[in-house]
């Protein structure tokens, strides 16, 4: 029997992982049933062959009852061999403090079980299970392996103190561990703290490492929401140092400028590090920026490889492939999958902020609000859960509560162009608080002249105050420092207020020009087009006959409306899939 086991370990070392399941599930039967059970270390090899290659075909559940059973079966023998060493050590009468060496490797090799064992709870989100695998492993036999797990399992369930204690511990033993130093930053911790945490270990191995410094500054301004400095130093990283052009200086020099409030160069640097290395980390923030900034062709050629992956277990990808439905009107299915990232990383801020966007959509404000909620609890510094919970609040006519987050919102963020002009949009609800939104938007144009949703609402101000002349001026202003679809538009609609209709019809025509579909474009176009003919036709028209012309325009034939899936399944995943080629050929 033993040569049967030797063919399974032949098996194993040949990374013929299917063939050992189906190998190793007929021939340990046998065994459990066998009266001449075969040797002992024979049996344990093929169990823990048996358990690994489970692990590799993606059994996970299988494969955790198997290195389970594995258990049992060491411990079992540690009994035994202790007992045996108990009766031969009071038969000579000999004290030793320490276990035999044989016992040690035993004891090591259940501590390999054990980390085995957590990556298959792991893989089957079964977090607290996999804490509780690793906490049982003394804490004088963890090794940087079992504490970096055990630091990114109280990372992501909100532990921050007994993360940082095992972040500590990999660096010590580590100190060139990146993951573990920028975890120990997200925390919390000091930058210098980092530094001399890391420096200690690499001067002692006479090993200079000089872009180090710089890294460590780099991520502690961007986890302390230092943006601009971040910026800054990653840019240094990227420019002058040997670090150009590397994909992990890229992505978070594009997380700050994305963090900061700048989607158009956060969307050029993400796409440089995408080119470069696909399915990389910032998948989900360029996706969220092409949808917000609808440049749907690039959006889809982002989700196209994603369609045809077959290994989808980050949140990242069922981010970036929900943002495709929910840009194209598939609100629906794209909750679905929304969900499906929530699932896989219940904290990830960028899956809470989808998913909340979309029930807001949706109309479904309560469920929004609380997924904001969430993301503001994980996230009170960035910008998007109060925004959220902002516009939720506006739109259950909730106004008290909507006027206190976004008041909270300058508290946490500071006095930012974003967060001012998030507080002025609510201020602007009553007519009382109108000039103190005034101010506000005044104040973040003078921060960031350039802050286009300020600027929008300032020139509705204006017009409702009908200074038409500084609304105006703001505009051309601004068309002429970053020309967008919205700002031709307003631009066009005030200069016909004005009786400029030559200049309205060129902003209108412009505006069509960066979006066909503009609805408001193509209303004031029509509008000025339909005074000018009933002017015309005065002179041959009897009196009066102009009055009964019917001279509506249905913009809405033009403009291509969501669907109409509000009865689709959400749990149905072939109706998600079936709708992600939009737009692809």
């Amino acid at each position: 029997m033993s040569c049967v086991h030797d063919h399974i370990k032949l098996l194993y070392d040949q990374q013929l992982y299917s063939n050992v399941v189906a190998l190793s599930g007929l021939v340990l039967t046998v065994n459990d049933h066998a009266s001449d059970s075969p040797l002992l270390p024979s049996r344990l090899q093929s169990y823990t062959c048996y358990a690994e290659s489970l692990f590799q075909v993606g059994q996970y559940r299988k494969a955790e009852r198997v290195y389970k059973k594995l258990q049992q079966i060491k411990k079992s023998v540690l009994k035994s061999k202790s007992g045996t060493t108990t009766n031969q050590n009071n038969k000579t009468q000999t004290q030793t403090s320490s276990p035999p060496s044989d016992i040690q490797r035993e004891l090591v090799a259940d501590i390999d079980i054990k980390y085995q064992l957590h990556l298959c709870q792991v893989q089957q989100r079964q977090h607290h299970a996999a804490m509780s695998t690793l906490q049982s492993i003394p804490a004088k036999q963890r090794s940087a392996k079992i504490n970096m797990a055990l630091g990114k399992l109280f990372h992501e369930q909100g532990n921050c103190r007994a993360a940082m204690g095992a972040y500590k511990e990999v660096l010590r033993e580590c100190p060139l561990a990146l993951e573990a130093a920028e975890g120990l930053l997200q925390l919390g911790m000091k930058g210098h703290e980092v530094n001399a945490l890391m420096l200690d270990g690499t001067s002692s191995m006479n090993c200079q490492v000089d872009w180090l410094n710089n890294w460590i500054k780099a991520h502690a301004h961007l986890h302390s929401q230092e943006y601009t400095q971040a910026i800054q130093a990653f840019r240094h990283l990227e420019e002058r140092t040997s670090l150009r052009e590397n994909v992990n200086i890229l992505v978070p020099l594009g997380e700050s400028y994305y963090y900061y409030g700048d989607n158009s160069n956060a969307a050029l640097v993400l796409q440089r590090a995408h080119a470069m290395e696909p399915l990389q980390r910032g998948l989900d923030i360029l996706s969220c920026i092409l949808a917000k900034e609808r440049q749907m062709r690039e959006l889809q050629r982002l989700v196209a490889p994603l369609q045809m992956a077959t290994d989808l277990n980050g949140p990242e990808t069922w981010i970036a492939l929900a943002y495709s439905l929910f840009a194209n009107g598939k609100h629906t299915k794209a909750a679905y999958f929304a969900q499906k990232a929530c699932l896989v990383a219940p904290r990830h801020i960028e899956a809470l902020l989808l998913k909340g966007q979309i029930l807001l959509e949706l109309k479904k404000h309560p469920e929004a609000v609380m997924h904001f909620r969430e993301a503001q609890q994980i996230c009170c510094h960035r910008y998007e859960p109060h925004k959220g919970l902002v516009d939720s609040y506006v739109a259950m006519h909730r106004f008290r509560e909507a006027l206190t987050i976004a008041c909270s919102a300058v508290k946490q963020l500071g006095q930012t162009p974003r967060s001012l002009t998030l507080y002025a949009s609510v201020l602007m609800k009553d007519p009382v608080s109108v000039p103190k939104a005034k101010t506000l938007l005044e104040k973040a144009l003078q921060l960031d002249q350039l802050f286009l949703p300020a600027v929008y609402l300032l020139a509705e101000l204006y017009e409702q105050e009908m200074t038409l002349e500084l609304a105006i001026a703001l505009l051309e202003k601004q068309v002429e420092l970053r020309p967008t679809c919205k700002l031709h538009q307003m631009l066009g609609d005030l200069l016909a207020r004005v009786h400029e209709e030559e200049k309205a019809l060129d902003h209108y025509a412009i505006a069509l020009n960066l979006d066909p579909n503009n609805r408001r474009a193509l209303e004031g176009m029509h509008r000025i087009d339909n005074s000018s003919s009933k002017l015309d036709s005065t002179y041959y028209m009897p009196v009066g006959e102009e009055e009964n012309t019917d001279t509506t325009y249905d913009a809405a034939g033009d403009v291509a409306d969501s669907d109409n899936e509000n009865e689709v399944d959400e749990s149905d995943p072939e109706a998600a899939w079936s709708d992600l080629d939009i737009g692809m050929h």
